[in-house]
């Protein structure tokens, strides 16, 4: 029947169907429909994320002044190590292993390549789509708050190769007061030593491995689960919560990185493992900080 679901993976259908070989492949994938943990576990979850990420964002926002990056570091490396172990907890009291929500991935020099291989595709074409919407974003914006229009002084040319107004494509690239707020506000965090930058790499580094556990692994399966088996539902509140979780970026940034959680899903369905996502996940995050670092110390923001 059309309206049948795809049979996912439980000890009992583990096995190749020899009847319909490729229904069995697509069983394989890391999208059990199984609960992963107890109902009340992920609502204590859930509401923890969106407290932390509320706390994040004012305590940001509250910053004046040089803050002690050091010490933010060890504290959202700590609250990352306070919900890996919550979700361990979660998956023992439903008896799930945490390889299953790894995912089908090994150890050998090909595997771990071949995901570096895919982790490197898929973070420079995210970089575009994500560039791409917040351009538009930019432009739609600019349009509904009736922003003035920018005007080149005279000398400066653009696609008109005329002084004077400036072309869309140029009104739309440029940022906005609460935009460029946001990105100075993260800018507080990002390394300005040696030490930092070593700090700030562990910390990418350990953010990669349990952001990928908690929102693709984890939430996105026990959403899956409340959906009865719907993938798409499960992978867009997994998803929504993942912005949800970065308030201190603004309305903007926090439905940018929404839409990355849903192409990090993607990624894992199609890997059927979560290691190519924390590979894009961990130099993501890492190339951002060291990115804004330099912008910051040539004081261009």
């Amino acid at each position: 029947m059309l309206a049948k679901r795809i049979a996912l993976p439980t000890p009992e259908n583990d096995s190749i169907d020899p009847i319909n070989p490729r229904m069995s492949e697509l069983s394989q994938l890391p999208v059990a429909s199984a609960a992963v943990a107890p109902a009340w576990h992920t609502i204590v979850l859930v509401a923890g994320i969106v407290a932390l990420s509320i706390h994040s964002a004012s305590r940001l926002s509250a910053a004046h002044g040089p803050i002690n990056r050091l010490r933010s570091y060890g504290f959202t490396a700590a609250m990352e190590a306070g919900i890996f172990a919550w979700v361990v907890v979660g998956l023992r009291l439903k008896k799930t292993s945490l390889r299953s929500l790894l995912g089908s991935c090994t150890l050998s020099f090909r595997s771990i390549t071949q995901d570096l291989g895919f982790a490197l595709i898929f973070w420079i074409t995210s970089l575009m789509v994500l560039g791409s919407l917040g351009l538009a974003w930019s432009g739609v914006e600019a349009a509904l708050t009736h922003r003035p229009p920018l005007t080149r002084a005279a000398g400066q040319t653009g696609q008109t190769g005329q002084a004077g107004q400036a072309s869309p494509v140029e009104q739309a690239l440029r940022p906005d007061p609460s935009q460029l707020e946001a990105v100075r506000a993260l800018a507080q965090l990002a390394p300005a030593n040696g030490e930092e930058i070593a700090a700030w790499t562990l910390l990418c580094l350990l953010a990669g491995f349990v952001e990928e556990v908690v929102f693709r692994g984890y939430l996105q399966r026990q959403f899956i689960h409340w959906a009865r088996g719907g993938v798409g539902p499960g992978v867009f509140a997994s998803a929504v919560l993942f912005g949800g979780a970065h308030s201190y970026q603004g309305v903007r940034g926090m439905a940018l990185i929404a839409v990355f959680g849903v192409l990090f899903s993607l990624l894992a369905l199609y890997r059927r493992s979560l290691r190519a996502g924390i590979f894009a996940h961990a130099w993501h995050d890492l190339i951002a900080g060291l990115t804004l670092a330099l912008l910051k110390s040539s004081h261009v923001i």
